[in-house]
Formats: C-alpha cells, structure tokens, sequence
C-alpha cells in the first residue's frame, strides 16, 4: 500500500518535471531524415561506383568478385600505387588495407581498415576529381593540404590580380551565361574576402589566368569525366589555371526552380574548385568547403577556420579580414539549425505536453 500510495501520490509532480526536462534539452534529433545515398541516387549513371556498395563489411582475407574495379576507384584518387589495372585482384590483401586505412584517415573517417558502411557511403558519394594523393603526405597540419611543392599563384602587386573568363566553345545552355556569372562572382568573391587577391573577368578568354569550362569525358587533360555524378568537376594547382566542370551534370543555380534529384549545386562546386586553383588540396574537415565530396541538392559554399587558414597560409590575410566575423558566420549558422530543429520538434513537444495532462488528470 505503502508503494501505491507514493506513486500515485508524485505522478503528477513527476510528470510535470519531466515535462520541463525535455523541453530544456537542447536539440537532440535531425531537422530531417538523413537521405541514405543509395537509395537517393540509384537512378544515375554511375552505376560502378554504386556497385560499391556490396563490399560493405569486407575486411582484409576477403574475396569478392568485382573488388578489382574499386582497387581501380583507389588507385585513380592516388590510394595505390599506379600499376597496370590488369594486375588487380578481386583479394582484399595487405596493400588494399593499407589504401583504406589512407583513405579513411585522409577523409576524417573511422580508421578501421574496414569498408565500413560509413567508408563505403563516403566512396559512391560524388565528388571532386583532383587525387587526394597530394595531400596525404603534405599536411602541414592536423586539417588543410597544399599540392606538393605548396605553389601559389606570383604576382608583383598587392592587392593581386587575377583574371578568369569562361570558354566560348564549351558550356551548356540551360543556364544563362548572367547566372554562371552572379555564381561565379559570389564564388570568387568569397576567397578574395579572407586573402589579398582580386578576381576579375578577362575579356579574352585565351589571355585569362583561370580559364573556365564545361566538358564531356574525355576532354584531352588526363582526367576524364564520367557522366551523371561521379566526378563534378576539377582544377589544377597554381600557376596552371585550368578549371573544368562535368557538362553531363545537372548544374543548379536555384534548387527552387531545378527540380531534379540528381542536381548539382554550381556554386558550391566553384567555390571548392577555386580552392584547387589557390593551391590547396583537399581536407579531412567534413564541414569545411575544401572537403572532396558534395551530395546532389546540397549548398556548400561558407569558407570555415580550415578553408581560411589553409588560404592565409599561402597568401597572408585580407587586411579587412577579422576571424571574428567567420567565428558569428560559423555560430549564426549553427543557430539556424538549432531553430529549425527545434521548429521540427515541436510537434513532439506537443505531444509530450499532451500525454503529461491526461496522465496528471
């Protein structure tokens, strides 16, 4: 009796501080349903590296008809040593451990030597197509790379000058060349933001230091693309100035009026390309714009700590740069993800609300 009477007793008080317990934790759940990458992008044409996903959970003493083909996927992003595809096997052996041990070190994965889910999530995703075997062995710090040698563009004024033009003969028209302009603009502007250099458009795209295009496969450089997703684009280091886009990507200023699943933010992609042209390479920082990888309909174009000192390295700072302004970019944009959680958890609030006064009466 002694039991029922204090339970029933405090019920109402308990759940009423529970009440106040939830509602006080910080935002624990998604926004929204993390999109599972297989799924959400099986109807594309990079069939290949979907295959991937059957070597999930393969671990070194393996043999899985197919592995040879993602042996090549290591080898063409700088994992394993260039040697004739031919002489892949299909055994996960000592040197394909070693490769997914790089990898995942390279990437900020879980180091386990393992293909992962996570590993393997992290391989189909699309991505850039500049190897990540320049930056392995060039950190110069636990986070952003250079391209070996750490060049850098030269020029004897300061502020630099750069300039950029878009090719005549290669581009896509389903965007209007105003749109490719405004993003690339924005895109530029953002690095000019944190360092001393200017971007301005050349009016002779053959005289231009960065010159910009869309291409189809094999387009004569020794990094061909690949069709839908896969490759996105890539851009080579300093002083060279080339700067190529997949052209059979579904290029996306506006996700409002681009509807389609596999389409592919271009300033997002610019923005990470430019990064290349500076002379960094890529990072382990998922946050970071200088990570390699960039999900369809996903916006990415915030430079983070990493991007900027990574930059500032090579070139010193913006003198109208202050930290301070990036540290409020950084902590408003984790506010906004805090209010939309809290705006998708609402509901539940509601609920729990709900429940707490039926069981109170």
């Amino acid at each position: 009796m002694f039991l029922f009477f204090f339970y029933d007793s405090f019920t109402p008080l308990f759940f009423f501080f529970s009440l106040l317990f939830l509602l006080s934790l910080p935002p624990g759940f998604p926004a929204r349903p993390i999109p599972d990458p297989v799924t959400e992008l099986t109807a594309t044409q990079y069939d290949t590296w979907l295959n991937f996903t059957r070597f999930v959970d393969s671990s070194k003493g393996c043999h899985v008809t197919g592995m040879s083909e993602l042996k090549k996927y290591f080898q063409r992003f700088g994992y394993l040593d260039p040697i004739p595809e031919t002489n892949f096997t299909d055994s996960f052996d000592d040197r394909f451990e070693n490769a997914v041990l790089s990898y995942q070190k390279n990437l900020g994965l879980a180091v386990t030597g393992k293909l992962d889910s996570d590993t393997v999530t992290q391989i189909i995703s699309p991505r850039c197509g500049i190897s990540d075997d320049k930056s392995r062995a060039l950190h110069v710090t636990r986070h952003y790379a250079y391209f070996e040698g750490e060049p850098r563009w030269v020029r004897p004024s300061t502020p630099m000058n750069l300039s950029y033009a878009f090719s005549p003969d290669y581009t896509i028209d389903y965007l209007s060349q105003s749109d490719i302009d405004s993003v690339f603009q924005r895109a530029f502007s953002r690095w000019s933001a944190v360092i001393p250099v200017n971007f301005t458009p050349a009016e002779d795209y053959w005289t231009a230091d960065i010159k910009i295009g869309f291409y189809h496969g094999d387009h004569g450089d020794g990094e061909p693309f690949d069709g839908v997703l896969g490759i996105l684009a890539h851009a080579f280091s300093p002083e060279n100035g080339k700067f190529h886009l997949d052209a059979a990507e579904t290029w996306a200023v506006d996700f409002g009026s681009q509807k389609s699943k596999v389409a592919v933010d271009l300033e997002s992609v610019a923005t990470h390309e430019i990064g290349h042209v500076l002379g960094l390479a890529h990072t382990p920082v998922k946050e970071a714009v200088m990570y390699p990888s960039l999900s369809p309909r996903t916006k990415k174009v915030d430079l983070k700590l990493d991007d900027v000192e990574g930059v500032q390295a090579l070139y010193g700072s913006n003198p109208n740069f202050k930290f301070s302004s990036l540290l409020e970019s950084d902590t408003s944009s984790s506010w906004a993800v805090r209010l939309e959680t809290i705006s998708y958890m609402w509901p539940t609030y509601w609920v729990t609300i709900v429940l707490a006064l039926t069981l109170c009466v």
